[in-house]
């Protein structure tokens, strides 16, 4: 599969932090607002962040943003998303973004699922 970047997943997932980092150094005020915004957002709530996980990996996907995907990937694995979950967030996300949702399912959905390891419940 070829993406936007060369290289593994765990790469995709350094070069977006990179660019972060940077963006960070350059724009400190609005880099800090936004994350602190985001942060706000992704609390735990009245929905659990496994389940907002769950919410913006459908929202990337239905987006085409190949980084938002492997970011929130990483973050629906980490709070604990069983592959079940995800794969069902997918469908979701499908039956609303069609072939072009569906195939960023069936490619880069897995190789993050593959690449992160066994790690979904």
């Amino acid at each position: 599969m070829e993406n936007q970047y060369e290289g593994s997943i765990q790469e995709a997932l350094h070069h977006y932090k990179e660019g972060i980092g940077i963006f960070t150094k350059q724009m400190p005020d609005i880099a800090g607002k936004f994350n602190e915004f985001t942060e706000a957002c992704f609390k735990e709530g009245a929905l659990s962040q496994k389940e907002k996980q769950l919410i913006a990996l459908g929202i990337g996907i239905y987006s085409q943003d190949e980084y938002c995907i492997i970011y929130h990937m990483k973050g629906c694995i980490d709070h604990g998303c069983s592959k079940e979950e995800i794969l069902e967030a997918v469908g979701v996300t499908a039956a609303f973004g069609g072939g072009a949702a569906m195939s960023n399912a069936v490619t880069l959905v897995e190789e993050c699922l593959q690449e992160f390891g066994g790690q979904a419940h």
